[in-house]
């Protein structure tokens, strides 16, 4: 029997316009044979949550340029408990201070990835951290 892909929500929380970074990602995972859903931008904690587990997840990859990482980050986290998902990894990217990342760990956010991270080095996290459900 052989297993399905991982599937891999990405998406852009808050009002953050630019989404290039994230599309690169999402074209990274689907081209090394995840099935990948890219919710597109603008999207509030609530419709990420609601996707991940429409889509059934394994992870969500959250993208966030704009400053509110703290915010949009524990929310997400604090979602995916309160309906019992919380065995969907997530992780992230963007202009995220080192200074945060510590937090963002504590929240459970199991990997941040900075500027200048490379997709090769993005999909191989994946593989190896994340299980299918």
């Amino acid at each position: 029997m052989t297993s399905s892909p991982l599937r891999v929500v990405v998406a852009k929380p808050g009002l953050d316009g630019h989404d290039r970074g994230a599309k690169v990602v999402a074209r990274a995972l689907r081209d090394a044979g995840m099935e990948v859903v890219y919710t597109g931008l603008h999207q509030t904690p609530e419709q990420i949550v609601e996707a991940a587990i429409q889509e059934d997840a394994d992870a969500v990859g959250l993208s966030v340029l704009s400053g509110a990482h703290m915010t949009l980050f524990a929310k997400v986290m604090e979602l995916l408990e309160q309906r019992d998902a919380s065995d969907i990894v997530v992780f992230g990217g963007g202009i995220i201070p080192d200074g945060d990342i510590p937090e963002l760990t504590r929240l459970g956010v199991a990997k941040v990835f900075t500027p200048g991270a490379t997709t090769t080095e993005i999909v191989e996290w994946v593989r190896a951290n994340v299980t299918q459900q």
